[in-house]
């Protein structure tokens, strides 16, 4: 195997991984939610739920960008997009995909600077729970350092090739567009 199919394949396998971690959250969400319906029907109270099933909508949301992006899920405004042809066409997509490389790689690196400074102080959640915030914030870090990897990965096929990887939305080509 070639060493850029090594890569395509290692990072279609990340982008698959990071949404088997997203859909894992959502369902550790659930479990949270009857755990604690149980708890308020049998009379017990389960401290810090409604935090904890928050942070695993936090991770959720930041481990689905990536896998969102490359299944044509994240609302993109093609409008425009579909007018043009050519090298118009490829300059518009490698501006747009160029903005949203720049602002993840840079939301990824605050949230990274976050995390860490959570973790050098000890900065704790203020509800029952008491987690330190370093941890869920890792989630983000973490979604969001993948979500950046794809973009640039989308940026860098666009100007090697002219097109990105993404596939279109069936939902979205069911309307006619």
């Amino acid at each position: 195997m070639t060493a850029p199919r090594l890569l395509r394949s290692g990072l279609d396998k990340l982008y698959f991984a990071s949404g088997v971690v997203a859909a894992i959250f959502l369902v550790a969400i659930l479990a949270l939610i009857v755990v604690q319906m149980l708890a308020r029907w049998t009379g017990e109270v389960f401290p810090g739920a409604p935090d904890y099933a928050g942070y695993c909508m936090a991770a959720a949301s930041f481990f689905a960008f990536a896998h969102a992006l490359n299944h044509g899920s994240h609302i993109r405004v093609s409008l425009v997009l579909n007018m043009l042809e050519g090298l118009p066409r490829r300059l518009l997509e490698t501006w747009c995909f160029g903005i949203g490389t720049a602002l993840a790689w840079y939301f990824a690196w605050y949230a990274g600077r976050a995390a860490y400074w959570s973790w050098k102080f000890k900065d704790i959640s203020q509800g029952q729970d008491a987690t330190p915030l370093w941890i869920p914030q890792m989630a983000m870090v973490i979604g969001a350092g993948i979500f950046a990897i794809a973009l640039t990965d989308h940026l860098l096929h666009v100007l090697i090739s002219g097109n990105h990887r993404i596939k279109p939305d069936l939902v979205e080509q069911s309307h006619g567009d």
